[in-house]
This record gives C-alpha cells, sequence and structure tokens, in this order.
C-alpha cells in the first residue's frame, strides 16, 4: 500500500493586526485546535500541519514560497478565521504552486444566543472574512476548493480527505517516469498523444524502450528468484493442475515469473512507477506479460496494454488516490455488451491485464490460449469483480487540450456463471442508463481502455483535475444527452479562450 502519512497539507490562518495581540493569541489557540481535530480524523489519509497565524503580506508570501519548495507539502488548506484584508494575499497566491483549498468554517459551531457579545464576534469571522479571500482567489483565477462546514462536522472532513487524496495523488505524478516497452499499436489513435504537452501538464514523462533492454535484464533472472516466486504464487493462488509442480504448463508459469522478476527490477532500477507493453511488439518474449501485469497493478504500479501511456499515468495516480481505502483500481476496457432490453450492461476485461486488486475472493491462477499475439499460451489470473458501486476514469487528448471523463457505475454479479471465459472480468450497468452513458461517452471521445476504480471517487477525480487545470466531464445518475451536448461545446469554447 502506497503510504500516504509520507504527505503533510499546511494549514494557513489569516487574520491581521487591527484585533490586538490577546485576540490574536486566542486565533492561534482556535487554529491550533482545529489543525488537531482535523488530524486526528479518520476521513483525512496525510497530516495537518500548523503554521503561525499569518497577519502581514511578507509573512503570507514567505509562508507560500517555504510550501512550494517542502517536498513533502502537497498543498494548503486556508482558514479566514477573521477578516484578513484580501490584498495581503496577492502575493503569495502569485507564487503559490501548491494545490489550494479554502476552507469556510469557523471555530465555534454554533450562536450562543443569550450570551453572544462583540468578544464572541471578533472570534467568529469568517461569514465576511472568507468572502474577501474568496473574491481574491476569483479575481485572480486561483484554481482552488472550497469546502464549506464546521470543522467538526464530518461531512467536511471527508470533502477535506478526498481533497488531500486527489494533491497525493499530483505530488506523486511530478517527475512520475513512465516505461515504454515497445511502442503503440499501430493504427490506433485514442492511446497516441502529445508526451510532451503531457509532461508539461501532468507531470510524468514517457519514455521509450526496446524489448532488448526487458530481455536483458530477464537473462539475470536467478533461478533461485523463480523458485520463490513459485512458491508465492502457489501460496496467494488457486492454481489449475497443469501449472502445479510437475504440471505439463509448469515451464510457461516459470517464464511468466522471470518475466515478472525482470520487469520488477527495470522498473526498479529506472525509478518508474508506471509501464506499458503491446502484443505486437514482443520480440524476445515467449509470452505476453499478463499476470506480472495484475499484480504489479495490484502493488501500485500504473499500467496500460497496447502502448497506453495516458492510462498507465492515470492508473499510478489513482492507485495513489485510492491507498488505504476499500475497493481497488485496475486497468479496464468496455469489452463487450448486453443488449437484453431489460438489463442493458457493460462486460469488461481484458486478454489478461486485470489487476487482482479488485478480485472477489482467491483468484484463480490459469493458463489458456491467447487469441492474438502469436505467442506461448500466457498464465494469468482469472476471477469476477464484487457489486457495487464504481466509476470508470479515461484520458484523452483532443489536440488542444486533455480530457478526462468519468462515468458511474454499478457493478453487478453475472446473472450465470462464465466457464469459458478465461480473463479477469467485471460487469457494470453505466448511469444514468445504458443508452444515455455510452452516448455521450461516444460524444465526448472516450477512449476504448479506462481505469476502474471501487474505491477513488467521482469527486476525488474532479479534485485532481482541478488541480491539473485540465477538462473533467462526467457522465451520472443526472446526466442527459442534451445537457451533455451543450457541455461539450461550452467547454470547448472555454479552453479555446483560455489557450
Amino acid at each position: 500500500m502506497i503510504d500516504l502519512k509520507q504527505y503533510e497539507i499546511w494549514f494557513l490562518t489569516g487574520s491581521q493586526h487591527l484585533y490586538g495581540p490577546e485576540t490574536l493569541k486566542q486565533v492561534e489557540k482556535d487554529s491550533q485546535n482545529v489543525v488537531a481535530g482535523l488530524s486526528q480524523s479518520p476521513h483525512i489519509p496525510v497530516k495537518i500541519v500548523f503554521t503561525p497565524v499569518l497577519t502581514t503580506p511578507d509573512a503570507i508570501t514567505k509562508i507560500c514560497l517555504e510550501a512550494n519548495n517542502a517536498p513533502s507539502c502537497i498543498g494548503i488548506v486556508a482558514w479566514m478565521h477573521t477578516f484578513s484584508p484580501a490584498k495581503m494575499w496577492i502575493g503569495g497566491l502569485k507564487v503559490l504552486n501548491k494545490p489550494l483549498l479554502d476552507f469556510h468554517t469557523q471555530f465555534g459551531r454554533d450562536i450562543p444566543w443569550g450570551e453572544i457579545d462583540m468578544n464572541f464576534m471578533n472570534l467568529h469571522q469568517t461569514a465576511h472574512g472568507g468572502r474577501e479571500f474568496g473574491f481574491m482567489t476569483a479575481r485572480m483565477k486561483k484554481p482552488r476548493k472550497v469546502v464549506v462546514g464546521h470543522w467538526q462536522d464530518e461531512n467536511a472532513q471527508k470533502k477535506i480527505g478526498v481533497w488531500s487524496r486527489a494533491a497525493a495523488g499530483w505530488a506523486d505524478s511530478q517527475g512520475m517516469k513512465v516505461a515504454r516497452f515497445g511502442d503503440n499499436m499501430r493504427s490506433v489513435g485514442v492511446t497516441e498523444g502529445d508526451k510532451v504537452e503531457a509532461e508539461i501538464r501532468f507531470g510524468y514523462s514517457v519514455n521509450g524502450y526496446g524489448l532488448g533492454d526487458l530481455v536483458d535484464v530477464m537473462k539475470k533472472v536467478s533461478d533461485t528468484e523463480i523458485a520463490s516466486l513459485l512458491s508465492e504464487y502457489e501460496a496467494k493462488y488457486e492454481l489449475v493442475p497443469s501449472l502445479r509442480k510437475d504440471g505439463e504448463k509448469r515451464r510457461s508459469l516459470q517464464e511468466a515469473a522471470r518475466i515478472e522478476l525482470a520487469i520488477r527490477a527495470f522498473l526498479k532500477n529506472g525509478n518508474f512507477k508506471a509501464f506499458t507493453t503491446t502484443f505486437e511488439d514482443l520480440h524476445g518474449l515467449e509470452q505476453l506479460p499478463g499476470l506480472s501485469v495484475q499484480r504489479m497493478m495490484a502493488d501500485g504500479f500504473g499500467f496500460g496494454a497496447e502502448g497506453d501511456w495516458k492510462t498507465a499515468g492515470l492508473l499510478r495516480v489513482m492507485n495513489v488516490m485510492g491507498s488505504g481505502l476499500k475497493g481497488g483500481t485496475s486497468f479496464m476496457e468496455d469489452y463487450t455488451y448486453h443488449f437484453d432490453p431489460s438489463a442493458k450492461q457493460v462486460l469488461g476485461a481484458h486478454m489478461l491485464e486485470i489487476s487482482e486488486a479488485i478480485a472477489s475472493g482467491k483468484p484463480k491462477l490459469e493458463i489458456h490460449p491467447l487469441s492474438i499475439g502469436g505467442k506461448a499460451d500466457p498464465p494469468r489470473l482469472v476471477f469476477d469483480v464484487p457489486a457495487g458501486p464504481a466509476i470508470n476514469v479515461t484520458s484523452v487528448d483532443m489536440g488542444n487540450r486533455f480530457r478526462l471523463i468519468i462515468n458511474e457505475v454499478e457493478t453487478i454479479a453475472p446473472a450465470k456463471p462464465l466457464p469459458r471465459l478465461p480473463v479477469a472480468r467485471a460487469l457494470w450497468k453505466p448511469k444514468p442508463d445504458f443508452e444515455t452513458a455510452v452516448g455521450a461517452w461516444i460524444l465526448a471521445g472516450g477512449a476504448h481502455h479506462t481505469v476502474f476504480s471501487q474505491g477513488v471517487s467521482t469527486e476525488c477525480v474532479e479534485d485532481y483535475a482541478e488541480i491539473a487545470g485540465v477538462e473533467c466531464l462526467v457522465i451520472d445518475g443526472k446526466t442527459t444527452l442534451s445537457e451533455f451536448k451543450k457541455e461539450l461545446r461550452w467547454n470547448d469554447v472555454y479552453f479555446q479562450h483560455a489557450r
């Protein structure tokens, strides 16, 4: 599991000298209590760090510069405890390059009707101090998330926690390296894109390598390492007889283990967090990497099939954002449809590469022919995905911008067993309904590859898109095609103007 406690959110409190030293002492004490309360919240997975109360432009700019240069700091929460004249924040907001959350709260939850006096009023001024700050962030067009609610309220804490996960995903992708073994699947458009613009926009770089580079590492894998990994397979999965010791397909499993050990070593030595493969570029490999990909995604690596580096980068980000949450995240593909008028559904799968992180129960380790690629039969984990809510997210390059598309879905159990389908698979009903969801996806240019998650929320991906400054479209229970078409047109105008 990816450790999110390595990250910090700095808590900035705004005030001014006008109130005098005694009031400012109380402001600081209140701020420390708020930070302590947020730090103890089970909904916030990162550290919340108190910083001294800010009352001057120089102090604000100084703390923003310090936040920019602190590797552990992934974002800023700003709270206007009292009135903090917004012109003081211009310099700091101009230089701040870390994600920003505007927390509109106050220290005491309720108005003490019988005892309220001007002392209480002086110490509970978010209602207008926060609006002053909101004006300046709006005037400066500063990307931020606004959370409104009392700091002890669970819903407010959840929203801060969701945003902190998005900020962690953003921080992880800055400087991330994606290893691309081979090239893009030939003649396919949606998996391609502008790698330079992706590095500028998202922070990760895409680096191409020949299969010979990986084969060289495979040659160095020892029999002892392979034997150890085979023992792990036997303990963790239900192996079919042909893959067990002395089984007629045991050598195929040994080769799969060799590939996994080599890919892990290659990525570790190069400090890569994500990778791609393609069945059209396997020279030097006996089989398409499948089992290794399924296992490595579950360990937090990003992956994209057929050279799809955009999905690989997005999967790594969503693995970070979903760390510690119930429900896994995986590479996915809309594979085939069930057009029964009474129950229209989508069957998601891929040739091999679905993460065991979303498996229901103990996966089976099987081996079957692969009807594409022309290589030896590869072992793979076969399983169904548990029922429950999920999202499918894709990243596409529209030429003048990147676009994230989210479809909320309801994962369901297959109506009947699938004994002859030798791949991991998920079955879902897209929201709001099949025709609307699929139609909106097609209108938006959504890819056939997605990141499927039963842990990461729509809100978290929206927060990430806001931080990255990219377009984000949501297809959910309220979507209609007429309104969705309007949104597409409005967005075209907006992003053309913004560019």
